[in-house]
């Protein structure tokens, strides 16, 4: 067996609303043989990963897929479930997975959720190669790969604090963009959205930032704020260090001066050679050693967030607590062994405690050693700094503490100029105010960890991840824009450029993906296709939007799915035949399937948005949970109708007007005369998208007034929807470039050109490598009935054709159409052919090009107009 491929879906897909690896494999010859077939695979995989016996599988009770096993199931399927199994077993809560046959009997497709990325891709790729090795009968070391995936994964984890953040952000319904492969995530989407890292945000400047992490420069500026600080200084050599301890007198505390997380802290130092070794400790991690006043007291950590204090811990520094038995050195891997709050870092609420040089320091100061032996109950303090990076435990005091030293700590982070900070306060008691009880802030802390706040060893949790968001999205105001995505077959880029159109002449500033580019208003910030959730996200990001308008194309739903959460408005132009055969969609019912996504992935209070007149479409409307508009061009449509006979919105068109229908209300929009887009309704395709257009806008709340606005000022032309029906005048000759590249695209241009005044009818015409033999001949029929003369281009995206197979396919269509044999030429340069089609031409006749790259073909037809005007061949 081996993995073809293997991809991790960062948001809502077609396979799950929730993250999910996709892997596509070969079992090669075991496709067809059972479990039960390979000698001693059951009883290894149970005895290996017991927590298999948990899993329910399709028969929905636990134990439901050893009971599989044992009826024999096939590969793909255990695959599934032993890589569930090895990221539950590296800590991660995952049940969720499928698995289900390819295009080939040998191929299948294993789908599972994930929470990290890299743990999911490993976890697959580790389960094919276990049971690959027991098949083979070969070693496989299972201990060495979970161990050295489990401490690559606590790397990769975004952390207790983030996550928590995330969680509340989530349970909020703020959408939420972990942003690169650390901690920083954006909440919400736009110019409504916020950035947070850890606890760092983005209402901190990098000034407050440095001036927190420079621990003498904090101290002074509390200083002058009359906030009390222990004395101390920076020293750069041990005479220095000397000299200073015996002006303040001992005892001290040494620490590194821009250290974090407690490193290279000792405190407490009675004496010159305790302090000493303190100082070459610390200066393993810096040079800028900060020599303090040690002040006697138990160490709290403050939060504050905003202009509060929300919560408050008692630190313990590591220790263990002996039984008689163990060393110190037993005690300290039993712990971390056995205490399921401890993990590496910050992956879980508590961190592991290590043994460094602080440690063996301070149990030579306590005249211990890692060998001594604890009596029973006796707690020995492996360190005096009492941070959890450290090890340390942490007890909740919030509600003990004196509002005087709440305020103290509010005031600490609004000198320094932080929004969230972690204020270290060492005090006898926090009850008492710190001016009675000689207490000192000891630190303020730019990025706090909430670890102990969320899980105290001792006291109430509280939720200071809520306190945190809601300091970055209040309760009440917009944490995101409105983000409007469509889809379909025909019409997208149309649709979303009069959408964005509208928006703009609001005065709105316009994000909008489509098969062009990224724009910002009118600016391209990307050219090319991008139609998919990279595109998407990077709209998101952008914090001058207003709106959001993706055009989410079927390729980017299929292989990376969507890249925003849920959108306000979700639409669906048409569901026709295009791209079948191509990764896994081989008839409508499966197109169909796929594009509901969109429509799937609206807010509740949003509306998906459907075409009544497209068959799939109404196939697929009951999979929506959000409210439904329908539009249609027709006003006699039994669905729109029904629709809104029952209280829905519904938009149609009759020969003259767009109107708008509620209930027993309908209103007239406007008419098609006034959308120039339309050609006076002889473009009947954009009647179909100014409906599409015209519907999602209102969807997204948008006036009437303003809907009719922007409508009424959008052209088909090269400014505001290149490549879409652009007309040309050469000499006389009208050319027309659009972007027809399946039969229902070319179907609507050549119904449209029936109607326009003509002597001849020129096409250029060519189609895509991916589409179907039939479909291609059938577009070349279409045109040999319509056209008086026909170029036959070959498209650059061959698709795995063979050069010119694409053109003999179209040849054969044209052969079964009316078109004289004599009239169809082959010219396999678009360029080339279009410049064939225009010379061949006479005033007053139509040259349409089914185009492929549009900047090209717009310099040819502008060469050609030079060309003629230098030679005077000008036609008046």
């Amino acid at each position: 067996m081996k993995i073809i491929s293997s991809y991790a879906y960062k948001g809502r897909n077609i396979y799950s609303h929730k993250p999910v690896v996709k892997m596509l494999i070969d079992l090669g010859d075991y496709y067809d043989t059972p479990t039960t077939a390979i000698k001693g695979l059951n009883e290894f995989l149970i005895n290996l990963l017991p927590g298999l016996k948990r899993h329910s599988c399709s028969r929905g009770y636990e134990g439901g897929f050893v009971d599989r096993l044992g009826e024999g199931t096939y590969l793909a399927h255990v695959i599934e479930h032993v890589s569930i199994e090895l990221q539950n077993v590296l800590g991660y809560d995952i049940s969720y997975g499928k698995a289900f046959r390819g295009d080939k009997d040998n191929i299948y497709n294993v789908v599972y959720g994930y929470i990290n990325e890299l743990a999911g891709i490993e976890t697959g790729r580790i389960a094919v190669d276990l049971i690959n090795c027991f098949i083979e009968g070969k070693e496989f070391d299972f201990n060495k790969e979970m161990k050295e995936l489990k401490s690559k994964c606590v790397k990769s984890d975004i952390g207790v604090s983030t996550a928590m953040i995330k969680k509340e952000a989530e349970k909020r319904g703020i959408p939420v963009i972990k942003i690169g492969d650390g901690s920083l995530l954006q909440l919400g989407y736009g110019k409504n959205s916020r950035k947070i890292q850890a606890t760092l945000s983005d209402n901190s400047t990098c000034i407050s930032v440095d001036v927190a992490c420079n621990k003498t420069l904090a101290k002074s500026i509390m200083a002058e704020y009359g906030l009390p600080v222990p004395e101390g200084k920076v020293v750069s050599s041990e005479n220095e260090l000397l000299q200073y301890c015996m002006t303040i007198g001992f005892p001290v505390v040494i620490k590194p001066n821009y250290g974090s997380h407690g490193i290279g802290v000792s405190i407490n130092l009675r004496t010159p050679e305790e302090a000493l070794n303190a100082y070459k400790i610390a200066c393993e991690y810096e040079d800028t050693i900060l020599v303090e006043k040690f002040i006697k007291g138990n160490h709290y950590r403050l939060l504050v967030v905003g202009d509060k204090m929300v919560a408050a811990s008692l630190r313990l520094a590591a220790h263990v607590i002996g039984d008689g038995e163990s060393t110190i050195e037993e005690l300290i891997e039993r712990e971390n062994r056995e205490n399921p709050l401890r993990g590496e870092d910050h992956e879980k609420p508590l961190t592991k405690i290590v043994v460094d040089k602080v440690v063996l320091a301070y149990l030579e100061k306590q005249r211990k050693t890692l060998e001594y032996v604890p009596e029973k109950g006796e707690t020995v303090f492996l360190r005096e700094n009492d941070n959890l990076s450290t090890g340390g435990i942490a007890i909740d005091v919030t509600e003990e503490v004196h509002p005087e030293n709440a305020k103290i700590a509010v005031m600490a982070a609004k000198v320094i100029g932080l929004d969230i900070a972690g204020v270290d306060i060492t005090v006898s008691d926090i009850s008492i105010p710190l001016e009675k009880a000689n207490g000192a802030i000891i630190e303020i802390n730019a990025a706090p960890g909430i670890r102990m706040h969320h899980f105290p060893s001792k006291g109430q949790g509280r939720n200071v991840a809520g306190e945190i968001v809601n300091l970055l999205c209040p309760e009440g105001e917009a944490v995101s824009i409105p983000v409007i995505s469509v889809t379909g077959t025909n019409g997208k880029t149309t649709t979303v450029r009069m959408i964005s159109h509208i928006l703009r002449t609001m005065g709105s500033n316009v994000g909008m993906t489509n098969t062009d580019g990224v724009f910002f208003n009118d600016e391209c910030m990307k050219h090319g296709d991008n139609t998919g959730p990279i595109s998407a996200r990077a709209v998101l990001m952008d914090k001058r939007i207003d709106y959001a308008v993706l055009e989410t194309a079927r390729g980017g739903i299929v292989n990376r799915g969507l890249g925003y959460d849920l959108a306000d408005v979700g639409l669906i132009t048409n569901i026709q035949e295009d791209h079948l055969g191509i990764d896994g969609i081989n008839d409508m019912e499966d197109m169909a399937f796929v594009k509901a996504l969109v429509i799937e992935a609206v807010k509740k209070e949003g509306y998906a948005v459907f075409n009544a007149d497209d068959e799939y479409c109404m196939m697929i409307k009951d999979r929506a949970k959000a409210n439904l508009i329908l539009y249609s061009a027709n006003a006699n449509n039994e669905h729109l109708n029904n629709h809104i006979k029952k209280g829905g919105i519904g938009l149609y068109a009759d020969d003259k007007n767009i109107y708008i229908c509620q209930g027993n209300k309908t209103t007239m929009l406007m008419s098609i005369d006034q959308i120039p887009a339309t050609m006076g309704g002889i473009l009947k395709h954009n009647v179909y998208n100014a409906l599409a257009a015209a519907s999602g806008a209102y969807g997204l709340g948008i006036k009437t007034e303003n809907i009719i606005k922007g409508l009424s000022t959008f052209e088909s032309n090269d400014k505001d929807n290149p490549g879409r029906f652009n007309q040309f005048d050469v000499n006389g000759v009208k050319v027309i470039i659009d972007y027809g590249h399946n039969i229902d695209g070319y179907k609507y241009v050549l119904d449209s050109l029936k109607q326009m005044k003509k002597k001849k009818l020129i096409g250029v015409i060519g189609v895509p490598g991916d589409r179907t033999d039939s479909s291609t001949i059938t577009i070349g029929e279409m045109s040999a009935n319509s056209f008086d003369k026909i170029y036959i281009k070959e498209d650059k995206d061959k698709r795995n054709r063979k050069p010119g197979e694409i053109a003999a396919l179209l040849k054969k269509g044209c052969q079964l159409g009316s078109i004289p044999e004599s009239e169809i030429t082959i010219e396999l340069s678009e360029e080339k052919a279009l410049e064939m089609a225009i010379a061949a031409a006479e005033p007053d006749d139509i040259v349409v090009v089914f185009y492929e790259e549009y900047e090209p073909l717009v310099r040819v037809i502008e060469k050609m107009k030079t060309s003629y005007e230098k030679t005077g061949l000008i036609i008046a």
